[in-house]
């Protein structure tokens, strides 16, 4: 099943967000400057989807499928973000840009970036 744009910046930042604690959907809203409305249809649909899991207290989990998801794609922003700070691009914009490139850059053209820049 391919997954949306969408989705996977949900599953990026519950990913973000659990190395600081619990993740709650009022968590969600802060961090990604949506309404609690948005997020709640969003994480239920991610849920039914088999990425998350929420408990009965509301602290929201990723499931395994949405861990490799939620890694893949920070993996690319920090490594996008990283390649583009060192070209000079200040760190806001390269943040910026590079959560914009993550979604869309093909595994080939990831890996031959990642591959470049550990050689150097």
């Amino acid at each position: 099943m391919k997954i949306t744009e969408s989705a996977e910046m949900y599953l990026e930042t519950i990913l973000v967000l659990s190395k600081q604690g619990d993740v709650r959907a009022i968590d969600i809203c802060k961090s990604m400057n949506f309404s609690r409305p948005t997020v709640s249809v969003a994480i239920h649909n991610l849920e039914k989807d088999g990425y998350i899991k929420i408990s009965p207290e509301g602290n929201i989990t990723l499931e395994s499928s949405g861990l490799e998801v939620a890694e893949r794609i920070y993996e690319r922003h920090t490594v996008l973000t990283k390649i583009l700070v060192s070209l000079g691009v200040s760190e806001k914009t390269a943040s910026e840009d590079a959560c914009k490139m993550e979604h869309d850059i093909s595994i080939e053209t990831f890996e031959c970036i990642k591959k470049h820049i550990s050689s150097n």
